[in-house]
């Protein structure tokens, strides 16, 4: 079993910065990607970053220029960076990790609890 621990959300005004921070720990042999994904009330659940384990990066139009993702591999963490943060930033964020089991073969998806970003004056 593994568990992604998610912290560094909150209340943040127009223009403000936050960073989001997510550690994985438990059964893991590796770790391929890590993503953060926002949903806002009513909507559907949406890709803000992802980072492969060789560092490659893909970011949603919407964040492009204000988001960086980055990743710890030694510390099994992966970060996210928010700058330049909107109202319609606010959402639940969570993080997802694709991991190779340390006992079960094959590849394993995981989430994180969530975390409250809001961007509000």
């Amino acid at each position: 079993q593994v568990q992604l621990v998610e912290s560094g959300g909150g209340l943040v005004q127009p223009g403000g910065s936050l960073r989001l921070s997510c550690a994985a720990s438990g059964s893991i042999f590796s770790i391929n990607a890590m993503g953060w994904y926002r949903q806002a009330p009513g909507k559907h659940r949406e890709l803000v970053a992802d980072i492969t384990s060789g560092g490659s990066t893909n970011y949603a139009d919407s964040v492009k220029g204000r988001f960086t993702i980055s990743r710890d591999n030694a510390k099994n963490t992966v970060y996210l960076q928010m700058n330049s943060l909107k109202p319609e930033d606010t959402a639940v964020y969570y993080c997802n990790a694709e991991v190779k089991d340390a006992v079960l073969p094959g590849l394993y998806d995981y989430w994180g609890q969530g975390t409250q970003v809001t961007v509000s004056s």
